[in-house]
């Protein structure tokens, strides 16, 4: 039987010590498994392919059919843990907290507990001018990258 946990296992020993992580890993009904790889620096196709491979080579068809995706999480994606809010310090990032509340503003620091944000300046001119927050971890409920073109 194919075991998020034994895949776990396996990814995150193969990554040990390297610039990649495994970021997320679900196996669905018919044992489509889902992988997705982040790094400290950009996440490559060969890194996904090296996954994939690693991954395909442990498990055994003949016992038990599955199908196989690995991926980066993409731009797109929003930040989960902190490695990947250290990964876009100084980048701009919208976070919702409890309450619906949004804040945008460029990303400064991101500790163990928590991050620094410098905030856009309010469109409001009455409104103070917030030089930094700092917010804890738990209090995002989603935070993710501002795309600019």
């Amino acid at each position: 039987m194919i075991t998020e946990e034994s895949i776990r296992t396996l990814i995150e020993t193969a990554l040990e010590g390297k610039d990649k992580y495994l970021l997320d890993l679900s196996i669905k009904p018919g044992n489509d498994i889902f992988i997705f790889i982040e790094g400290d620096r950009t996440i490559t196709i060969e890194d996904c392919v090296e996954v994939s491979r690693l991954v395909e080579g442990s498990l055994d068809r003949e016992t038990e059919d599955f199908e196989l995706h690995v991926s980066s999480a993409g731009i797109d994606q929003p930040l989960r843990i902190p490695r990947q809010f250290r990964k876009n310090i100084n980048r701009d990032l919208e976070i919702e907290l409890e309450e619906k509340k949004i804040i945008k503003g460029t990303l400064t620091a991101a500790g163990d507990s928590g991050i620094t944000i410098k905030p856009y300046p309010s469109k409001k001119k009455k409104d103070p001018v917030i030089e930094s927050m700092e917010i804890a971890y738990n209090e995002i409920i989603k935070a993710v990258i501002i795309i600019k073109f």
